[in-house]
């Protein structure tokens, strides 16, 4: 134990009250949130119905105008969500571009084009390209079908010319550069300034958006600011004339904060503001130098508040002293969002000259719900209701509006007609605000604005900059989001639809819909138990909260002394004689108990918490994670155990017999748990054994006693009956001769392949009934990366999966298989990323890599670490500073080895060992795998489907990942367990688990012995 801080050594003052409202409404409850908002949205029912019906006179001319729209609207009319096609579209559109080797982009068109029917889209846009596309797509469609028995090469070779490539894999590859282009202005700044120069209106501007993920590297961090950088310079250097104009009218650059440092998270907060504001500060003032705008985007609610505060600490630098060009741009999306405008509003008052802020509806919805849902969120961080979204953005242009110019200058981004119809007639008081939409969208709205209608409003275009590799995961984001089935864009077109059933007034749509909400809670995610409870660890009133809980959090003193071999037999007789009352009650009441433990376990939280971290070396959110499991797992075996044990099953038989199958516990279960996850393995198979009716004896790691002890005081707590459950701490020898005791009736383990061989062989020499042997037993676990694999999201989810909870899980990456065709590219990136991880302290949100369990494990490391450096196999390592915490740390490795067959032991801890293959050997490294005799995880990152099914078919492996991290499995979702060395299963956490637990009587009643079937006589006269 220590007395080290929690959470952070810096952690941020509360702020004002208006920085604590933002915080608040983070997760705040959304029909609250809304009744605030309406008023602000809501006009008088004569100016409300005036704005329906010009916004709908707006649809109607522009529907029966010669050219409805760019290519880009035609294409999302013909190719929206709502079909397959236009599904398929977006995922060959994400990959086909960036598979540098044909066969694998061969099996990508194969595998996505293939299996829909285009045929139904010929000549149904008005657009020639559309339509030319959806007949090259028809005519591979019909070629990939043609003859299944019949290579793809094969069919395509028919087609091949004099080129050197098959004509359809060139005609795909130019049908996405052209809908690529409908998205990006140019592939460089001056490229696409050329272009801007040409295509503007006389009152368009642009804001540039050079494109780009989040940084990975610093490497990439320093190249995208030099991007940016020059960017700025072109830009001026394009606009010099009426380079004295207001900065307003001038055109400007949108930054991505997470593209200029590799580490943009809430968790490295001290060092992002060290490193970070510079940057941001420097492209502010070159942008000031040039008098262009200068707007942060905006990004996940994860990162607003972080951005708040580099935003407040740039704009209040006396180095912009009475320069209004700098911007931020604000999601409609987040509940947060009317808070962060007052905020805002505020820092502009105080500063003394307004701030720009671009409104949008917002990216990243369905993100953001998944990862509430995941995280066991109280709500979720955006509104549930495309209408709810509608009312905060007309109520955040209110505040906005109300602001004044001394204080904001607002930038709408829109291209909904009903909301520029709004914004039109509220600020037509207001002397300076814009329009904004994304280049290739909306175009044709607002020049019918512009040209039938009037508008003098300025409107800037969105203009992304890059090369059609960058714009991928951009365009998939803007095709999510504006293609959508409920979204304006894909409607605005569609003549099955009427007008007025896209401009009704948003305030009173929602007060009619039935709740203000759409989808359930994320407690609620599981239709028959309730999801445990996480927390928002970005939230910076729950890291305050966190960290003096957490202090205050001294476990309750667990004196212990590990126990002696001669305790068995009296433990033994105690939990037989415990047994019998226990089984004998009601499954109901036994499995309430369970539940009655995870309401408890979750009530105490910060004390398992403070001893997962101290005791375990758990970073946090691996320890909270892991209390999430563990309350999961008390409530998934209780609504098992319901199922399977509420009631007798009665079995057919003939006429005069009744037949009843009836389940029972088997008697006492030895209980084996490891140090790597002292909680949730013990306490997931305690609970399955007791459920079930058993009696257990627990055998805690030697490593991680406390927590055990700490949980079985927690069963006291509840009720659970004196004996049921004896935990006995002490080393191998220890659990050993309690697996060797004639009355153990079964064996729960989680530990090495070797102990559980042993573990078989002295069940099977007992003179003793057979007794029950469920194992788990680690893995050499692997990842198969094919070309088509996004190279940043592989690099992510590898460093989780690798060196995550410092690479000490059971399913944690050993083996990364990567295609040579992208080998070099992933092995660039994560020899760069693994530099940026941190090595530290657990009990602080910044670190990412912990201490390995204890010096024997840092020695075993440590040894095959100088065994790889003496093969010269080493690419990469990260060193342990000198000056750090004390601890057993391990830095990560990265080493390149022939294959899975040259590790002969599985190394537990942060090495990761990378394979090349070639494409033509996928069989074989499948081959391969399953000969190491491993079968725990595997993961996969493939846009084919066909590859990821082929080599999920051809694995022997229990849990298969595909594109995603491998670790992390979710009790109920991912039935967690192996198969060969791997363990016996059946899978924690899954449906088959509890019958492993039970005996089985069947009872036989002949009916006819005790008077005749009366049922039958009843049924049957005699005369």
């Amino acid at each position: 134990m220590t007395d080290a801080p929690f959470v952070a050594t810096d952690l941020p003052p509360a702020g004002d009250p208006l920085r604590q409202t933002i915080t608040r409404t983070w997760l705040a409850d959304e029909a609250l949130l809304l009744e605030a908002l309406a008023p602000l949205a809501a006009r008088d029912d004569a100016t409300a119905a005036a704005i329906s019906a010009q916004a709908a006179t707006w649809i109607r001319e522009l529907r029966n105008r010669p050219q409805q729209g760019s290519i880009l609207d035609a294409f999302l009319r013909e190719y929206g969500l709502s079909s397959r096609e236009g599904v398929l579209l977006m995922c060959l559109a994400e990959a086909l571009l960036r598979v540098p080797d044909a066969p694998t982009a061969e099996k990508l068109i194969a595998d996505i084009v293939g299996g829909a029917d285009w045929a139904r889209h010929l000549g149904r846009s008005e657009s020639l390209l559309v339509n030319a596309s959806t007949w090259g797509l028809l005519l591979t469609g019909r070629l990939v079908r043609l003859e299944d028995d019949v290579g793809l090469d094969t069919l395509l070779g028919r087609l091949v010319t004099r080129t050197s490539e098959p004509l359809v894999r060139l005609a795909l590859r130019q049908a996405m550069r052209l809908m690529g282009e409908q998205f990006v202005m140019g592939p460089d700044i001056g490229s696409a300034l050329r272009r801007a120069r040409d295509e503007a209106a006389g009152t368009e501007r642009h804001s540039f958006d050079m494109l780009g993920e989040g940084a990975l590297t610093q490497a990439d961090a320093d190249l995208y600011l030099q991007r940016y950088r020059d960017a700025v310079a072109a830009i001026g250097a394009a606009s010099t004339q009426r380079a004295n104009d207001p900065v307003e009218s001038r055109p400007g650059i949108s930054v991505k904060l997470s593209a200029l440092h590799p580490r943009y998270e809430e968790f490295q907060r001290g060092r992002v503001l060290r490193e970070l504001r510079p940057r941001l500060l420097q492209l502010a003032i070159e942008a000031r130098a040039r008098n262009i705008g200068l707007t942060v985007d905006a990004e996940e609610a994860d990162r607003l508040e972080l951005s708040l505060d580099l935003v407040e600490s740039v704009f209040d630098d006396d180095a912009l002293a009475g320069w209004t060009g700098l911007g931020l741009a604000v999601q409609a999306v987040q509940k947060r969002t009317p808070a962060v405008i007052d905020w805002l509003v505020a820092l502009a008052g105080r500063v003394g000259r307004p701030l720009a802020v671009r409104l949008v509806k917002g990216a990243y919805w369905d993100s953001e719900i998944q990862w509430a849902q995941e995280r066991g969120l109280p709500a979720y961080p955006v509104w549930t209701r495309k209408v709810a979204t509608d009312v905060a953005y007309l109520a955040c242009a209110r505040k906005l509006l109300d602001a004044g110019v001394a204080r904001a200058y607002p930038m709408f981004a829109t291209h909904n007609a009903h909301t520029i119809a709004w914004i039109a007639e509220a600020a037509r008081a207001h002397p300076a605000w814009e329009f904004q939409r994304l280049h290739g969208m909306g175009e044709a709205l607002y020049t019918l604005l512009r040209e039938q209608h009037g508008l003098r409003t300025p409107v800037r275009v969105y203009a992304p900059v890059g090369s059609h590799e960058a714009l991928l995961p951009y365009l998939v984001r803007r095709l999510l989001e504006n293609g959508a089935n409920t979204g304006f864009v894909h409607r605005i077109f569609d003549a099955t639809v009427a007008p007025e059933a896209l401009t009704a007034d948003p305030v009173r749509a929602l007060a009619a819909a039935e709740n203000a909400t759409l989808l359930p809670l994320p407690a609620e995610l599981y239709p028959d138990r309730r999801n445990s409870r996480g927390l928002q660890l970005t939230d910076r009133r729950v890291q305050r909260e966190l960290a003096q809980a957490l202090t205050d959090a001294t476990p309750t003193p667990l004196s212990w002394t590990a126990a002696d071999p001669g305790a068995i037999p009296v433990a033994m007789r105690a939990a037989i004689d415990a047994q019998r009352d226990w089984n004998a009650l009601p499954v109901t009441e036994r499995a309430s108990l369970l539940e009655d433990a995870a309401d408890a376990l979750q009530a105490q939280s910060s004390e398992f918490l403070h001893l997962l971290i101290r005791e375990a070396g758990k970073t946090i959110p691996d320890a909270v994670g892991e209390l999430r499991e563990t309350v999961d797992f008390l409530r998934y075996y209780a609504q098992q155990a319901r199922e399977l044990m509420g009631a007798t099953r009665v079995l057919p038989g003939p006429a005069g017999e009744r037949n009843e199958l009836r389940l029972r516990g088997r008697g006492v279960f030895a209980c084996i748990s490891p140090w790597n996850f002292p909680l949730s393995i013990f306490t997931g198979q305690v609970a399955a054994a007791l459920v079930a009716g058993n009696a257990v004896i627990a055998k805690p790691a030697e490593q991680t006693p406390r927590v055990a002890l700490r949980m079985a005081r927690l069963w006291q707590q509840v009720g659970l009956p004196a004996h049921v459950l004896q935990v006995l701490p002490g080393d191998g020898d220890l659990g050993a001769a309690i697996v060797r005791h004639e009355a153990t009736a079964g064996v729960a383990f989680t530990g090495s392949f070797e102990v559980a061989r042993a573990i078989a062989q002295s069940l099977a020499a007992r003179r003793a009934p057979l007794a029950t042997l469920i194992a788990e037993t680690g893995g050499q676990n692997a990842l198969v990366a094919d070309s088509s694999a996004l190279p940043e999201q592989l690099v992510r989810d590898v460093l989780r999966s690798a060196f995550g909870s410092a690479g000490q899980r059971c399913s944690a990456l050993r083996v990364l298989y990567v295609q040579d065709d992208i080998a070099d590219r992933v092995i660039e990136l994560l020899r760069g990323a693994m530099h940026e991880l941190r090595i530290g302290d657990p009990g602080l949100l910044e670190t990412d890599v912990g201490p390995v369990i204890d010096e024997g494990a840092q020695r075993a490391l440590r040894a095959h670490i100088e065994e790889l450096d003496q093969d010269r196999r080493i690419l990469e390592r990260v060193a342990v500073a000198a000056d750090g915490p004390p601890g057993t740390f391990v830095g990560p490795v990265l080493a390149e080895i022939p294959g899975v067959g040259f590790l002969k032991h599985e190394h537990f801890g942060p090495i990761l060992h990378v394979v090349r293959y070639r494409a033509d050997d996928l069989d074989a490294v499948v081959d391969d795998l399953n000969a190491s005799g491993f079968g725990l995880t595997l993961g996969i990152h493939s846009r084919i489907e066909s590859t990821w099914r082929r080599i999920a078919e051809r694995a022997r492996v229990g849990n298969v990942y595909v594109n995603r991290p491998i670790i992390g499995a979710v009790v109920g979702s991912q039935p967690f367990g192996g198969e060969g060395w791997s363990g016996t299963g059946p899978k924690a956490g899954g449906p088959h688990y509890l019958p492993r637990f039970v005996s089985e009587q069947a009872l036989c009643i002949n009916t006819a012995a005790m008077g005749g079937n009366a049922t039958l006589l009843a049924g049957v006269g005699t005369n």
